[in-house]
C-alpha cells in the first residue's frame, strides 16, 4: 500500500477550506495553516465561537456552502485527517531537490496558547493566501478615521464593532456595495458611496454577468439596501481631499469626466464625517509564491498573479495556488479553484484529475473568470488620480515619505523604477514594506497613473521580458539576485 500523501494548505478561506475539503475526500492527509484564529477567511469573517454554537452568519453570503465546507473541516480534525494550525503564519516556503515542500512556521502573534511546530515537510503545497486591499494616496488620508474598505467590514463581521458612526465608502468596484449594506445593517449611517468609474463599460460585458445569476440576485440585494436606507450612490466620483485637524471631520468630493479629469465646479464638501473607507480593488498575496518561482502574468487589474493549469498546478512540481492569487474573481471561483487543487493535490506524482469528476468547478471556474474580466475592466483605478495630491500628500505612510519627495527624486535623481525610488526616498521600506505604497509610489515614479505603467517601472527594474508588479517589499528580498 502506497504511503499517504500529506497536502499542506495555506490559508483557511474559500480556496483554502475548499482545497483542504477535496484533499482530505481523496486520500490525503492534510495539514491546514491560517493566519487567524479560526476558519473563515475574510469573506467568512465572523464572530468568535463559542463552544456549543454555530457560527453567526449575520452579513454573510453563501453561509451555507461555508457551513459544509466547515463541517468537512471540523470532521477531518476530530478523525486525525487534518491538522489545523490557527495564529500560524509560514515565513520562509522551501523546495527541496526531492521537490517536496519544506515550511518554515511561527505564530503570528505571542499571545498564543500552544506554539506552532517551527517547520514541516508536505508533499504537496496549496497556497490559498486571498488578497488585500489596493490603496491610492488621497489629500489626508492619514488621518485617523481613514482605512481601506476592508477593514471597515472585517471590524462588524470579526466584533461587530462599527469604524465609525457616519461613514463614506469610496474607490471602485461592486466590494463597496456589501460593505456599505454592513455598515448599515450594523446601524451606521452611509453618507454616500462615491465611484470612480462611470460603469458604462457594462453596456459591453452583458453576457458574462448574465453567465453567473447569482451575481445578479446579490447585486440586486446591495440595490435595495441602498434604497431602503437612502445611500447616495455616486458614479464618475472621487474624493479629491480628507479633511480634519487631528481627525476626519469632512470629506471633498467632485465628478470625473471620461478621461478621468476632475471637473473644474463639480466640487462638494460632505461635513460631519468620522470615517472614510477606501477600496481599489485588490492586490493578491504573492509572497510565498514568488518566492518559490512560480511563473506569474499580469492580469486585468494590473495584480501580478499565479499561472496555473486547469487543475490549478503552477509551474513548479507539487505547487498548486487556489483563489485570489491566481486572479480576484470572488469566493464562488475560489471555492472551486480550492476544489481542484484539492482533488489534484491528492493524487500521487504525474496523475491528474478526471475531467468528468471535476467538470461543475470547471465550469463555474471559466464563467467566474470571465465575469471578472469584465468587472475589471469596467472598473479601473481612476484615470489621473495623483492630479489631486499636494506636494506633502504622504504617500508612503510607514516612513512618511510625500508625493513631493518622491517627485522630486525621479525628476532630480532619475529614480525612474521601484528599486530606485525605494532606494533614494525610502518609500516602501518599512512595516508594511511597501504592500500600501508600492501601486502609488511606482506610479509617480514613472509619471503615470495606470497600472501598465507601474508593472512596466517593476519590469524595467528585473529586465524582464514580462510585467511584473510586485510589492516594493518583494524587491528587498531580491536585490542581491542575479539580474536576468
Amino acid at each position: 500500500m502506497s504511503q499517504q500523501i500529506h497536502v499542506a494548505v495555506i490559508g483557511a478561506g474559500p480556496a483554502g477550506l475548499a482545497a483542504a475539503a477535496n484533499a482530505m475526500a481523496h486520500g490525503a492527509r492534510v495539514s491546514c495553516i491560517d493566519a487567524n484564529d479560526q476558519p473563515g477567511g475574510q469573506y467568512w469573517r465572523h464572530r468568535m465561537e463559542q463552544p456549543g454554537e454555530h457560527p453567526d452568519s449575520t452579513g454573510h453570503h453563501d453561509w451555507k456552502t461555508y457551513l459544509s465546507l466547515r463541517a468537512a473541516f471540523d470532521q477531518g480534525i476530530a478523525s486525525g485527517t487534518l491538522a489545523y494550525l490557527p495564529n500560524t503564519q509560514v515565513w520562509m516556503a522551501q523546495q527541496q531537490s526531492d521537490e517536496r515542500i519544506t515550511l518554515q512556521l511561527t505564530s503570528t502573534t505571542a499571545a498564543v496558547a500552544q506554539a506552532p511546530p517551527s517547520s514541516f515537510t508536505a508533499d504537496r503545497l496549496v497556497v490559498a493566501t486571498g488578497a488585500y486591499d489596493r490603496q491610492i494616496p488621497i489629500p489626508g488620508w492619514d488621518l485617523p478615521g481613514v482605512m481601506t474598505a476592508g477593514a471597515v467590514q472585517a471590524l462588524i463581521k470579526g466584533q461587530g464593532v462599527l469604524a465609525g458612526q457616519r461613514i463614506v465608502l469610496a474607490g471602485t468596484g461592486p466590494f463597496l456595495l456589501p460593505v456599505a449594506s454592513n455598515v448599515s445593517h450594523a446601524g451606521g449611517k452611509v453618507l454616500g458611496i462615491c465611484e470612480s468609474a462611470d460603469l458604462s463599460g457594462w453596456l459591453k460585458h452583458l453576457k458574462e454577468p448574465l453567465a453567473v445569476p447569482a451575481k445578479g440576485v446579490e447585486g440586486a440585494g446591495y440595490a435595495w439596501d441602498l434604497l431602503r436606507h437612502r445611500i447616495p450612490y455616486k458614479r464618475s466620483t472621487v474624493i479629491t481631499a480628507i479633511h480634519g485637524p487631528d481627525k476626519v471631520e469632512a470629506v471633498s468630493i467632485a465628478r470625473t469626466d471620461k478621461s478621468g479629469a476632475v471637473i473644474a465646479g463639480s466640487e462638494e464638501r460632505i461635513e460631519n464625517v468620522d470615517c472614510v473607507g477606501l477600496g481599489f480593488g485588490f492586490t493578491t498575496q504573492l509572497e510565498l509564491l514568488t518566492a518559490l518561482g512560480v511563473d506569474t502574468h499580469v492580469d486585468a487589474d494590473g495584480s501580478l498573479v499565479a499561472d496555473v493549469d486547469q487543475f490549478q498546478a503552477t509551474s513548479r512540481a507539487n505547487i498548486l495556488a487556489a483563489g485570489e492569487v491566481t486572479g480576484i474573481g470572488g469566493a464562488a471561483l475560489a471555492v472551486a479553484e480550492g476544489t481542484v487543487a484539492g482533488y489534484r493535490a491528492a493524487l500521487g506524482s504525474g496523475q491528474t484529475p478526471q475531467q468528468s469528476e471535476v467538470a461543475k468547478e470547471l465550469k463555474t471556474i471559466s464563467r467566474h473568470r470571465a465575469f471578472a474580466r469584465a468587472m475589471h475592466q469596467t472598473h479601473p483605478v481612476p484615470d489621473y488620480w495623483s492630479g489631486n495630491l499636494e506636494e506633502d500628500t504622504v504617500v508612503c505612510r510607514c516612513e512618511e515619505v510625500t508625493a513631493g519627495q518622491i517627485i522630486q527624486a525621479r525628476d532630480e535623481l532619475k529614480a525612474v523604477d521601484a528599486r530606485s525610488i525605494k532606494s533614494t526616498t525610502r518609500a516602501g521600506m518599512g512595516w508594511c514594506q511597501g504592500r500600501v505604497c508600492g501601486y502609488a509610489a511606482s506610479c509617480l515614479a514613472t509619471c503615470g497613473d495606470k497600472h501598465e505603467v507601474f508593472a512596466q517601472s517593476i519590469a524595467n527594474t528585473y529586465k524582464r521580458p514580462v510585467s511584473i508588479p510586485v510589492p516594493l517589499g518583494d524587491i528587498a528580498d531580491l536585490e542581491d539576485s542575479p539580474k536576468e
